[in-house]
């Protein structure tokens, strides 16, 4: 058995880098176009397939089923509300960005303020791959791996030396992936491993409740249900991860951000044959979203009913699961989707990072006459420096407080609040001046950290200490006080945009910009609208919705 879970592994994942490199092929990625946009060929479900992957990674799997561990169904307005911003992006966003021809997303911000602003925001993107996404993808996966085949046993190595070995180990093939194979590569192993990640991940929750029925899936379902009926709750407490009110508030702008703003997300469109692809692509994986909790939070209940309190990491949840349900046969084809998610997700963002490198700064910074093939090679050369620093920083994500996916959305919100109000406010305005785009993007960042690293621990603490000299002891009791004495960095995330976004239009109605710059109509794609993609959005945004009402 052990000689088939080998051969199974090595067989999916070699079937995928020979279709990776059998699609590319006559794709010219000498050319910037042909590098970064592949060639602007993606259809519709291969772009579906690059976003699912881009997004959903062992960092997403890992870090949501231990939530929901811990906390339940409510952590999937995570993946459901995604779908609504999804929508947003392809109806009201993606328009304005294609029509454009635009490689970048800091491109459409220097088209709207100034060269100095697409700088800026090219640094701030690339700070958030390197110092926090690309290294927790490389941890999570590594985590995965380590736990679920019990790697430590089988390599006879402590749990540390692990992790490096995996972390190095998955971060070279992804280099290789990303710096040497272009985007249309990257997507093409995006959309393979999105059909073996849907299928075996759905396998887990089938089988955990067959595990927890005795053989009778129906009779697992109903089990799970009546013995866990507080994992079942939609509305978060005010000291759960997700307080509901915050749905409304930073838990959006959050969305927003990530699949309206993020260069590592709308590349993948960029690269569209056309507008209509591009948009079709986008409500495909939206809808595609919409089903995702069963494979990110589904489990990680059963989870909590399997091991009853066994695990001193809920991070630990999903992966302890697969180890105990999958069958052996399986463990080989789980283990290649599960690493082809890892690889996919980094190397995602790893050449959407040399894409940004080699198209805003290369020629900002270093020499403003360099060639498409001068731009790619210094974009390479900057994504191999890149993922290596990556790679050394991953396994320290171990020491996170509060939870992987938790460490990833509060590090991301110094990063996203003020790049999604410069964006939002750039597409929506015409007066703003790039000045108003540069205090917001510098100080925003810094007012998030305030809130974060000195503010919140502060009061928190202040009234943990002041209830404990009242006399307060019970801990459910401290909780909701330590809760309430700061707002929530959901919240915080929301306020900070208000305060971003006021701030640039204090700065338009002040020195309002003199000279409006005429928009720009590309030829290189057709960028006719599709016609069904208002109707396919409203139905999208009434599945999400129905979801709260049916669990509320």
């Amino acid at each position: 058995m052990e000689f088939l879970t080998i051969a199974s592994f090595l067989g999916f994942t070699l079937l995928v880098a020979i279709v990776s490199w059998y699609a590319t092929r006559k794709t010219d990625e000498s050319s910037a176009e042909g590098y970064y946009l592949g060639g602007r060929t993606l259809g519709a479900v291969t772009i579906a397939g690059s976003l699912l992957l881009t997004n959903l990674s062992a960092e997403q799997i890992v870090g949501l089923n231990g939530q929901a561990f811990e906390e339940g169904l409510m952590v999937m307005a995570w993946e459901t509300l995604a779908a609504i911003a999804m929508v947003f992006t392809a109806i009201f966003l993606l328009p304005k960005y294609m029509k454009r021809g635009i490689t970048t997303i800091p491109q459409f911000i220097e088209s709207r303020f100034d060269k100095q602003t697409n700088a800026l925001l090219s640094m701030l993107f690339l700070f958030a791959y390197g110092l926090v996404l690309l290294p927790t993808i490389l941890y999570s996966g590594s985590l995965a791996f380590s736990t679920m085949f019990d790697l430590p046993s089988v390599l006879n190595m402590d749990s540390w030396s692990v992790i490096w070995i995996c972390v190095w180990s998955i971060g070279i093939i992804g280099m290789i992936y990303a710096v040497f194979g272009g985007l249309k590569a990257v997507a093409v192993s995006d959309l393979i491993n999105a059909i073996g990640l849907l299928a075996g991940g759905i396998l887990i929750p089938i089988f955990g409740l067959l595990l927890i029925g005795d053989g009778d899936l129906g009779a697992g379902i109903k089990t799970l249900w009546n013995s866990n009926p507080e994992k079942f709750k939609m509305m978060g407490a005010v000291d759960s991860s997700i307080p509901f009110g915050t749905v409304f508030t930073g838990m959006m702008l959050a969305q927003l951000y990530y699949w309206g703003t993020n260069q590592s997300i709308l590349q993948r469109v960029f690269g569209a044959k056309s507008l209509k692809e591009g948009q079709k692509g986008i409500l495909l994986a939206a809808f595609v979203k919409f089903i995702i909790p069963i494979i990110v939070v589904v489990p990680g209940i059963i989870s909590w009913h399997v091991f009853d309190g066994q695990l001193e990491n809920p991070d630990q949840a999903y992966p302890a699961l697969v180890a105990k349900v999958l069958p052996a046969a399986l463990t080989g084809f789980f283990a290649a989707v599960l690493f082809g998610a890892v690889l996919s997700s980094f190397n995602s963002l790893l050449n959407s990072s040399v894409t940004l490198f080699g198209v805003d700064l290369y020629k900002f910074f270093f020499k403003q006459t360099a060639s498409d093939t001068e731009t790619v090679r210094a974009g390479k050369k900057f994504g191999i420096g890149l993922g290596l620093i990556s790679m050394i920083i991953a396994p320290f994500i171990a020491n996170a407080p509060d939870g992987l996916f938790s460490y990833i959305q509060q590090s991301l919100g110094s990063l996203s609040v003020p790049i999604l109000a410069v964006v939002m406010v750039g597409v929506l305005t015409k007066k703003v001046p790039a000045i108003g785009a540069k205090v917001v993007m510098i100080g925003g960042v810094i007012m998030y950290l305030i809130s974060l690293l000195f503010l919140e621990p502060h009061f928190r603490e202040s009234a943990v200490l002041a209830a404990e000299a009242q006399g307060i002891t019970d801990l459910d009791q401290l909780s909701v006080i330590k809760a309430r004495a700061y707002p929530h960095y959901l919240h915080v995330m929301g306020i900070l945009f208000v305060v971003n976004t006021l701030v640039m239009l204090i700065f338009g109605w002040l020195h309002p910009k003199k000279e409006i710059t005429a928009e720009e109509t590309t030829d290189a794609i057709d960028i006719s609208i599709w016609k069904y993609a208002f109707v396919t959005g409203v139905f999208i945004t009434v599945l999400v919705i129905s979801t709260y009402f049916i669990f509320a």
